[in-house]
C-alpha cells in the first residue's frame, strides 16, 4: 500500500498543532487486528483505550487502526519529527509481533504467511531501528509499550509457529515494556474488549502520583495473577528519573494508592 495525501495531511496538522506552551507529551499509538491471517480481535479496541486515556492526561495522540506498512513508517518518521523537544514520547503498539534472528518485528496487516522468515524483516516495522531513532533524543522520556506477541501461524520453511519478541536493552531515558516475557505469547483477551494486559495498563495510567516503573510492577502483579502465572510482563529500562502519567493534587510523584494496591515492592506473589 502506498500511504495517502490524506494521512500525511492529517498527521502534519495534528503535530503543527502542539505549541510551545504545552507540556509537550506526544503519542503514537497503533493497533492492527485485521491480519490477512491469523486476525485478532482486541488490538483496535486496546489502541482505542490507550489513546482515550493519553489524551485526558495532556498527550497529542496519532492514532492508526489496521495500518500497512507505508502507514506505520510514515507515521514514525512524523512522530519522531514532531517529538524533538517533548518532555514525554510515548509510542504504544497492539498486534502481532516476532523475532527473527534476535531482531524484533512489528507486523502490518497486510503481512502474510506465505512468507519465508527471511522475508519479514522487509515487510515489517523493525522495533530495533525505531528504539534507536528515539535514543538519539538528549532530552526527555521515552516509553515504548507493546502488547504484542500474540501467537501467529507457522511460516513456510518453518517447523514452529512464529511468537514471542527477542530481550533487547533499553538506552538511555527509555522504558520498553513488553506484555509477555521473551519468546512467551500475550493473550489477546477473546471474552472482554481490552487484552489483559492493556486492562490493567490503562486502569493504571490515571493513578495519581503513579511513578511509571512501579506502574509496570503492579501491572505485571495483575496479570501474573489473573492468568494464573501463564502471562508474565516484562520491562528494559533505562530512565534516569522519575515520570508519572498524573500528578497528585500537589504535583507530586511517587506518593500513591493505586486503586487500594500497596507499593509493588510489599506485594508478594501466591506460589
Amino acid at each position: 500500500m502506498v500511504v495517502s495525501i490524506r494521512l500525511i495531511s492529517a498527521l502534519l496538522l495534528c503535530w503543527l498543532g502542539f505549541t510551545q506552551a504545552d507540556p509537550l507529551r506526544t503519542a503514537l499509538v497503533i493497533g492492527n487486528e485485521s491480519y490477512t491471517v491469523a486476525p485478532l480481535k482486541n488490538p483496535v479496541n486496546d489502541a482505542r483505550s490507550v489513546s482515550t486515556v493519553l489524551k485526558s492526561l495532556g498527550f497529542q495522540v496519532v492514532l492508526l487502526e489496521n495500518a500497512s506498512l507505508a502507514q506505520m513508517q510514515a507515521a514514525s518518521r512524523e512522530w519522531l519529527l514532531a517529538s524533538k523537544d517533548a518532555q514525554v514520547r510515548f509510542l504504544y503498539f497492539a498486534g502481532h509481533g516476532v523475532q527473527i534472528k534476535g531482531r524484533n518485528y512489528l507486523l502490518p496487516v497486510e503481512i502474510r504467511t506465505l512468507y519465508p522468515p527471511d522475508a519479514i524483516p522487509n515487510n515489517a516495522a523493525d522495533l530495533s531501528t525505531l528504539i534507536d531513532r528515539l535514543s538519539l533524543f538528549e532530552d526527555g522520556v521515552n516509553l515504548v509499550v507493546l502488547d504484542a506477541c500474540r501467537k501467529i501461524p507457522g511460516i513456510r520453511g518453518q517447523t514452529q509457529p512464529l511468537s514471542g519478541f527477542a530481550a533487547m536493552p533499553s538506552p538511555k531515558g527509555t522504558l520498553v515494556a513488553y506484555s509477555t516475557a521473551p519468546g512467551a505469547v500475550a493473550q489477546d483477551g477473546q471474552d472482554t474488549n481490552n487484552s489483559v494486559y492493556t486492562r490493567n495498563l490503562i486502569q493504571l495510567m490515571k493513578t495519581p502520583g503513579l511513578p511509571v516503573e512501579d506502574l509496570f510492577k503492579l501491572v505485571r502483579v495483575a496479570v501474573v495473577q489473573e492468568t494464573k502465572r501463564a502471562q508474565i510482563p516484562w520491562e528494559s529500562s533505562s530512565l534516569m528519573g522519575e515520570f508519572c502519567f498524573k500528578q497528585t493534587a500537589n504535583n507530586a510523584c511517587g506518593n500513591y494508592m493505586a486503586g487500594g494496591l500497596i507499593k509493588p515492592s510489599s506485594v508478594t506473589l501466591a506460589k
